[in-house]
Order: structure tokens, then C-alpha cells, then sequence
């Protein structure tokens, strides 16, 4: 029974994504479709339209599988040296500093909220 809650919540999610997609090329918006999605979803959760746990389940395992998500991205890099030839050591520090500034931030907010909802105990 977890296994189809599951699925019908990635199903949620991937409406939400479509649903973006279907914006963007309607509108001709310079912003992915993901994004939008994503934005809809925010609102919908924040307004109660839909409930965190109505995707809870289906969100923790795509977040389980991430880094697998991200292996047909890599693989199609590589089939494009001249992408990196010039440029790639660049990249590899700009990526290094993005991360680094990306981890430090979310650190910080996830102490503050963990820190807020101790407060509120």
C-alpha cells in the first residue's frame, strides 16, 4: 500500500512539473517549467490547497534518489569534451564555490528553523 501512496505522490509532483511546463510554453516565460512548477506547489502548500503529507512520502524518496538522478547529466557532458577543454578548471572551482555556498546557507537555515521549532516547544 506504501508503494502505490508513493507513486501516486511522484505522480503529484510530476503534475506539478507538467503543469509548469505547460505555462511556460504558453506564456513564453525565460524560466524552466521545473521552476514553475515548483512555485505553484509552494503556493498550494502554503495556502492549504494541499497538504505536506500528501507528498511527503513520494518527495523523501525522490530526495533518497537524487544523486541517481543526476548520472544522465554527467554521462552527457562527457560526450561533449569541448565543453570543459577550455573552461574546465574554471567550472570546477565555480562549482566548488557554488556548493560550498549552497551547503553553508542551507546549514544555516536548517538551524534557525530547528532552533525556532525548539522555541516553540
Amino acid at each position: 500500500m506504501k508503494v502505490i501512496r508513493i507513486i501516486l505522490q511522484i505522480g503529484v509532483l510530476y503534475l506539478f512539473t507538467l503543469i509548469g511546463t505547460w505555462i511556460v510554453d504558453w506564456t513564453h516565460l525565460p524560466l524552466p517549467g521545473s521552476i514553475i512548477g515548483l512555485l505553484l506547489l509552494l503556493i498550494c502548500l502554503l495556502t492549504g490547497v494541499i497538504r505536506e503529507s500528501f507528498i511527503k512520502d513520494g518527495a523523501g524518496f525522490l530526495i533518497s534518489i537524487l544523486t541517481l538522478l543526476f548520472i544522465p547529466a554527467t554521462v552527457g557532458i562527457m560526450n561533449y569534451p569541448e565543453l570543459l577543454s577550455g573552461y574546465g578548471i574554471l567550472l570546477v572551482v565555480i562549482l566548488a564555490i557554488s556548493t560550498l555556498f549552497t551547503l553553508t546557507l542551507t546549514g544555516k537555515i536548517a538551524m534557525r528553523m530547528e532552533a525556532r521549532q525548539h522555541d516553540d516547544t
